[in-house]
């Protein structure tokens, strides 16, 4: 296999094995008994990876990237007379209510703009008064900003009030330990791309057997129908009702076996948060401001301020980052001038410390009114 030409700091698509990689390179026929076996551990690896009480939960495979699983998720669970409650903190909160939209389904949006947490009195009082709510869904790691909401408060207040709870766990499961039985999360949604470090080409949604059991008539997709899907695989032995890419799939098999022998979430964690650390420690250094408070990070991504200067140009960075093989992410908050730099992936402290020291060799500094900003060498 070649070499990467360079490595990619960003949310996902992420940075794979070489491994990871090599698993794609044979053909494999979506009906036969061993890749059907292979789509059947990886469900019942996945519910394991979620919970101590894995009897509760089943795993459908969905074709597509993480949106799609969203979509299926709201399109499948709401029945055509719930309603749901979205808590925005971010682009994707605002994507769960735009997808409800579209689907003409009762929604109410709490929104707290970009940097700031879900307001959880205000969550309260809205499920105490609002007796139509069926349903309430909120992004856990937000990578707009890289904010990891407080799912544990969120579950007490929705269950509270025997609500379900829609969990998009996008850009966190695999990478921040939890257990979804004890934050009785009924839809986790994640994707093949993310923590779990495949590539892009399929999500996945971890849902409570006797919730999704509920849903055979809900459905306002044929291809997006999460019941159908799972009803299918569950009676044929993974079988997918379409067409899916094993290719990826039997990356993603691979992945988990290296996530399996890495120590699983509770090492891979550690990984991810030691790289957050270092990297904020160091950019600090080089007087970059971090967006959010230490208490609101989550160790998956991290936006930074541009520096003080009118000429900082974020083009010309990240062209010189990229030629020294380093790959990061432009800002996605509206009203603020930021970037983005992920830790995830098969990323280690060595590949930090090496974006730090191109980052260094690359600038220099000039002083201005609040802050050092930064000037190209």
């Amino acid at each position: 296999m070649p070499d990467n030409p360079y490595l990619l700091l960003t949310p996902g698509p992420l940075t794979t094995s070489q491994t990871v990689k090599l698993a794609m390179m044979k053909d494999w026929c979506t009906w036969d008994d061993d890749y059907n076996n292979l789509v059947q551990n990886i469900r019942q690896k996945l519910v394991q990876l979620a919970t101590k009480s894995p009897e509760k939960y089943s795993t459908v495979l969905m074709q597509g990237s993480g949106t799609f699983s969203v979509e299926a998720v709201i399109g499948t669970t709401i029945p055509k007379d719930g309603k749901l409650l979205v808590l925005v903190n971010g682009a994707y909160g605002r994507r769960i209510a735009d997808i409800a939209n579209k689907l003409a389904i009762n929604t109410t949006v709490l929104d707290r703009g970009e940097i700031l947490p879900p307001d959880l009195d205000r969550l309260d009082k809205t499920l105490e008064t609002d007796q139509d709510i069926t349903h309430v869904a909120v992004v856990h790691c937000e990578t707009t900003t890289g904010m990891l909401n407080p799912i544990e408060k969120i579950s007490e207040i929705i269950k509270k009030h025997h609500r379900i709870f829609i969990l998009d766990a996008m850009s966190s499961f695999g990478g921040v330990e939890m257990d979804i039985d004890e934050l009785q999360v009924d839809y986790l949604i994640s994707s093949a791309n993310k923590c779990i470090q495949g590539v892009p080409g399929f999500g996945f949604i971890i849902a409570k057997i006797r919730e999704i059991e509920k849903c055979s008539k809900n459905a306002r997709s044929l291809s997006l129908d999460l019941y159908d899907q799972w009803k299918v695989m569950e009676s044929n032995n993974g079988k997918w009702r379409f067409t899916s890419p094993t290719h990826v799939v039997h990356a993603f098999y691979q992945a988990l076996e290296e996530l399996e022998e890495e120590g699983g979430i509770k090492f891979r964690a550690k990984r991810y948060a030691e790289n957050q650390r270092t990297l904020v420690e160091g950019m600090k250094k080089l007087h970059f401001k971090p967006l959010l408070p230490e208490a609101d990070q989550s160790p998956i991504i991290t936006p930074f301020y541009y520096p003080d200067h009118k000429d900082f140009d974020f083009r010309l960075f990240y062209s010189k980052m990229k030629d020294k093989g380093f790959v990061i992410y432009p800002g996605k908050v509206t009203h603020l001038n930021t970037f983005r730099i992920g830790n995830i992936g098969d990323v280690h402290a060595t590949d930090v410390e090496n974006l730090l020291a191109s980052i260094k060799q690359s600038c220099y500094w000039g002083i201005g009114k609040d802050q050092a900003y930064l000037l190209y060498k």
